[in-house]
């Protein structure tokens, strides 16, 4: 079973405890404790065998989403990967602030930003690539945990970007030792970045929380 599933089987069972120990005093019926507990075993049962984790994250992204922190630690993080993509010359092609919005595009994880990676992907598939390319791309992925960490202090978010990492370097093989290393560093390097284009930054948030297009963005970054 996924993690996410085991945290929807986790809150169903909060919600049923919170509902015998509460439900007598509010006079809550035992029905609405039971359907919703049915519903998100449910959740989960079709999650594990079906969605490949989809379904979970999408159903607690939703939850989260009442959490104003929660929203903008996403545009804060994807907003990190979009400024070093374009600074960096990698070509943003689109963007998502949801799990659900990550869905219907055919990504995982509560958001993300696309890029033109075809050259990547063609180096990859030799098992070869280019030191300054695999440079760019690692900066890249640490770019979402850098602005975080630099805008709330911690990164709730990144473990996709964590896994995109560790796969390209054991593609290239790459020992666990070097992949640490090359992690702190790559997030160093976006946060001096970040720090450095501070103003484009700020102005690329405000920008993706008003969903601008990707058009948009780059022009709030220049300007």
């Amino acid at each position: 079973m996924s993690q996410t599933a085991l945290n929807l089987v986790a809150i169903s069972i909060f919600v049923m405890t919170l509902s015998v120990l509460l439900g007598p005093l509010v006079n809550l019926s035992p029905t609405v404790p039971a359907l919703a507990t049915f519903t998100i075993l449910g959740i989960a049962t079709l999650d594990s065998f079906s969605l490949q984790g989809k379904g979970g994250t999408i159903f607690l992204d939703w939850i989260a989403s009442f959490s104003p922190e929660h929203r903008d630690r996403i545009i804060h993080h994807e907003a990190g990967h979009f400024l070093v993509a374009h600074l960096l010359g990698i070509p943003v092609t689109g963007y998502t602030l949801s799990a659900w919005e990550a869905w219907k595009q055919g990504q995982t994880g509560q958001g993300g930003v696309t890029f033109d990676d075809a050259e990547l992907a063609s180096q990859l598939e030799n098992g070869k690539i280019g030191a300054q390319m695999l440079d760019r791309y690692c900066t890249l992925w640490m770019a979402g945990i850098a602005a975080e960490t630099l805008v709330f202090e911690n990164a709730e978010g990144g473990s996709d970007d964590k896994s995109k990492l560790a796969k390209v370097l054991q593609i290239l093989g790459f020992s666990e030792s070097v992949y640490q290393q090359k992690q702190r560093f790559h997030a160093l390097q976006a946060k001096t970045l970040l720090e450095e284009n501070w103003s484009s930054y700020q102005a690329l948030v405000q920008a993706m929380r008003e969903r601008a297009s990707v058009t948009d963005c780059q022009s709030a970054i220049k300007s």
